[in-house]
């Protein structure tokens, strides 16, 4: 009785290298059974095509692959070069707190998501975290005015942290980083607050919180930034097309101003203090009217003309004064400087000059 053709050995190793192991070598072990199977009549043409089919395909596969590392590879590369070069602790965003001071790689702090490494503030260093915590629904990603409210919340602990904001370096900005819609699915509901000072070498805390104050240091400053905030928070749209939250703009104003001006009236007899607080006062007085009378404003132009007069009221040089007056820093802003002329522009002079980042 004749024997049956005996199966080709490459045939099947064909299939087992695609699979299993190498698939350009599949590719070569299926063309190597085919020309066998043709020459020797052996068993497996079948085998031989299914492992060089799926040899080619995986040898596809494999192809995309690499090129895709490839294109990956110089990122993955920079990562390390970056971890590396940076001075400090890798460090968690929620294990950083308020007087923490860290560096990030390259002093990129517009990275929506840098790597952060926690180092002493007596080092040279390109960021101190002014708050850490837990944002609400209202904060959350998408949410409307969320990317505002974020904002604002770390302007706000900024000027409790270092209440003296003539005495940050000019080169010194505020930064934020809050949850992206993908990290807040994944459950991330921190929101971290940060003074960037990176254009720069800096060394030291620009911590000046109300513990590091006088009583009457803290509290006139707790109101002047109040002023400030509320300045720097006009309504976005043209007041043409805006009025009544103009008017309510003026009206924070006028309010604002009159806190500012309690905590002056104690201070009036303080020695020291009572030609400067006199002055000062003598100004809140004219501004507070001029915003009172904006948010009566029937137009416009009244109140463009009128937020202009109020603005004009403030001067720099009696704010300096008041001041010295309280043992504080007199070096005048830039960002106040470039936006004290408001006489033909109101907007000028309108919003702090210092840039934020949200993420």
């Amino acid at each position: 009785m004749p024997q049956p053709p005996a199966l080709n050995g490459f045939a099947l190793a064909s299939l087992l290298a695609g699979l299993l192991c190498f698939p350009p070598l599949g590719i070569a072990f299926g063309i190597a059974a085919l020309v066998q199977i043709a020459k020797k009549g052996d068993r497996g043409k079948v085998l031989a095509i299914a492992g060089l089919v799926v040899s080619v395909l995986m040898t596809g596969v494999m192809v995309f692959a690499v090129g895709r590392l490839a294109q990956m590879a110089p990122g993955r590369f920079d990562g390390l070069t970056d971890y590396s070069e940076v001075e400090g602790e890798l460090r968690d965003i929620d294990d950083l707190k308020a007087g923490d001071c860290f560096n990030v790689p390259g002093g990129d702090l517009f990275d929506e998501h840098p790597l952060m490494y926690a180092v002493d503030c007596s080092r040279v260093h390109h960021g101190e975290v002014t708050a850490s915590r837990t944002v609400g629904a209202a904060e959350a990603p998408g949410a409307e005015e969320a990317d505002r409210a974020s904002e604002d919340a770390c302007w706000k602990a900024q000027d409790e942290y270092a209440m003296d904001t003539w005495a940050l370096p000019e080169f010194a900005e505020m930064f934020y980083y809050a949850p992206s819609r993908q990290s807040w699915r994944e459950g991330d509901r921190r929101l971290l607050c940060v003074i960037g000072t990176t254009e720069e070498e800096w060394r030291g805390s620009l911590r000046r919180d109300a513990g590091m104050l006088k009583p009457e240091q803290a509290a006139f400053l707790r109101a002047a930034n109040g002023v400030e905030f509320v300045l720097s928070r006009p309504p976005g749209e043209d007041v043409e097309d805006a009025l009544p939250e103009h008017q309510a703009w003026a009206r924070e104003m006028h309010a604002a101003l009159g806190e500012q001006a309690k905590v002056l009236q104690q201070d009036a007899t303080r020695p020291g203090l009572e030609k400067a607080v006199a002055a000062q006062l003598k100004e809140i007085e004219a501004a507070r009217a001029a915003w009172q009378r904006a948010s009566q404003a029937r137009t416009g132009a009244e109140f463009d003309r009128l937020w202009d007069r109020a603005l004009a009221a403030m001067s720099l040089e009696t704010e300096k004064a008041l001041r010295g007056a309280y043992g504080l820093s007199t070096q005048v802003p830039r960002w106040l400087e470039d936006g004290s002329d408001s006489t033909q522009d109101p907007e000028v002079g309108s919003a702090r000059l210092r840039s934020a980042e949200p993420v």
